[in-house]
């Protein structure tokens, strides 16, 4: 190859770990908050598909993409608020109900979505970061989704917030020692229902990201498991927001790849490419998650969830 497509072909990983990373940021930074509490939520799945649809409907209707954002927001963290209620309930199991909200979620969402599968909604705006480039391609490779730096600034704020905020120790609190929170007077079901609406909210910005910049339209496969990839992304990122931003953009740039390599006109193994994000999710599992034993950072109280 040239060096003008090796430039590219480098470029379009780049920008496509920004734009495919975006879903797997959000829902890996609303997961690691749900678990942080002490609960998991394996319903985001159904959170980002029914958020993505919402938001497209938001936007189409309202002409705005922000309100748009905000509606799949709010959506989301309608159905993970349900989720937190649920599991509040004595003898409700949490990987049981998750899988049941995802499997509602993604019903309502394929429901109430078919009217959106022609139209256009407005988009989220593109920050550009190729002007510094001649190359055509290079410049649209780096066209950012608007939403990639709140994301990031929500990722400093919530391991900021961790760190050295009463809100922050509290949700650790009940997510390590449920008993120790309800010795000092706190009720641990209202932290966690707290901590699962907000992770859904957030979840749900995931979901505006795929149908609002990339790929920019509803259709029902539109989430290709990327929200049940993020589980396991918050523990390959050690439940550290940090952490979850660099796990993100390295499973953007893996689903970036095949892409990447079309663009400077290598169409060999296109769709084999296609398959590394799923790859990485099993090897990333079979490295860090050994039986009989907790991973590193996990909360305490994950490995008592009924």
């Amino acid at each position: 190859m040239t060096a003008d497509q090796w430039i590219a072909l480098f470029a379009g990983i780049v920008g496509g770990a920004l734009r495919v990373g975006a879903p797997f940021l959000f829902v890996s930074l609303g997961e690691c908050l749900t678990e942080k509490s002490g609960r998991i939520n394996l319903g985001l799945e159904g959170v980002l598909v029914l958020s993505a649809m919402a938001s497209f409907g938001g936007a189409y209707l309202t002409g705005s993409p922000w309100l748009g954002v905000l509606i799949g927001a709010t959506a989301g963290a309608a159905l993970a608020l349900l989720h937190g209620l649920l599991c509040s309930l004595d003898g409700v199991n949490d990987v049981a109900t998750g899988i049941a909200l995802m499997l509602l979620g993604m019903g309502l969402a394929f429901y109430l979505g078919k009217p959106l599968i022609q139209p256009q909604a407005p988009q989220i705006p593109a920050i550009p970061l190729g002007g510094w480039s001649s190359n055509a391609a290079v410049r649209a490779a780096l066209q950012v989704n608007a939403l990639v730096p709140i994301g990031i600034a929500l990722a400093v704020a919530m391991w900021w917030g961790f760190a050295r905020t009463r809100a922050g120790l509290l949700v650790r609190l009940a997510g390590d020692s449920a008993s120790a929170t309800r010795a000092l007077g706190y009720s641990v079901p209202g932290i966690r229902i707290a901590a699962t609406t907000a992770g859904g909210f957030i979840a749900g910005l995931g979901g505006a990201s795929l149908t609002l910049f990339y790929p920019g339209s509803w259709n029902e496969g539109i989430s290709s498991g990327q929200g049940l990839i993020a589980v396991a992304l918050v523990i390959f990122a050690r439940w550290s927001p940090l952490r979850c931003v660099g796990a993100a953009l390295l499973f953007g740039g893996a689903g970036a790849l095949g892409p990447a390599l079309q663009s400077v006109g290598i169409g060999w193994g296109y769709h084999l490419f296609n398959t590394v994000p799923y790859v990485l999710t099993l090897v990333i599992l079979y490295l860090t998650c050994k039986p009989g034993s907790a991973a590193a950072g996990s909360p305490g109280e994950l490995s008592s969830t009924r």
